[in-house]
């Protein structure tokens, strides 16, 4: 059987890797939109689980909102509403976004 020490790893947990990642804002200029909505679409709704950093939520009204700080430029989302189109998603501009500090 592989150890974690065999492959590479410290053993340290996910979340504590995800942390030493820095997002720098660019505020008021944010690189992923949702678009307008009454209804969210099943695509959609579905970024509440699927986006690695959980950006996404419901609001009180029942509309799909994102917060992109801490972000992962993954393009989960992009991939997901590829044929809705309720996403709106761009590189943010140079210097800002995700850092990571592990690779």
């Amino acid at each position: 059987m592989t150890t974690v020490a065999e492959i590479g790893g410290s053993g340290a947990k996910v979340e504590e890797k995800l942390f030493q990642n820095r997002y720098l804002v660019d505020a008021g200029r944010p690189h992923i939109k949702v678009r307008p909505h009454e209804v969210p679409s099943k695509a959609l709704l579905s970024l509440t689980y699927t986006c690695p950093a959980g950006c996404y939520n419901v609001n009180d009204k029942g509309q799909v909102e994102i917060t992109v700080d801490g972000c992962f430029e993954c393009g989960t989302c992009r991939v997901v509403t590829a044929k809705t189109g309720e996403v709106e998603w761009d590189y943010p501009r140079g210097g800002f976004g995700v850092l990571f500090k592990f690779g």
